[in-house]
């Protein structure tokens, strides 16, 4: 996989930032696994309170790894796969790079 421009560092920071985080990896690996959860679900099997989940959704929100979205009176955290996407090839770019170098060094 040879990569022809520049991938948009900027824009992982926030990405890899919101998954450095135990208590959002949970919540995330809830949704991807259980479906589209609500705050009060979510809350259940954790060490924190609503608010605080509230508080780490919004940040998954901002780095576009959740979005919500209203079933009637419940708001619902859905897991937003785009991102991931970017992510994980931005990760091939860096190992495509990476293992280029790693060759270079061992001949």
């Amino acid at each position: 996989m040879r990569a022809t421009k520049k991938l948009p560092q900027a824009e992982h920071a926030k990405v890899f930032s919101a998954l450095g985080d135990k208590t959002r990896l949970q919540l995330l690996s809830r949704i991807g696994t259980e479906g589209p959860r609500s705050i009060s679900e979510l809350a259940t099997r954790t060490a924190v309170s609503r608010q605080a989940v509230t508080k780490h959704l919004e940040v998954l929100e901002g780095a576009g790894l959740v979005h919500s979205q209203w079933h009637g009176r419940k708001r619902l955290w859905v897991l937003d796969n785009r991102q991931f996407e970017i992510a994980r090839k931005f990760l091939d770019h860096m190992s495509y790079n990476w293992t280029g170098r790693l060759n270079r060094l061992s001949k």
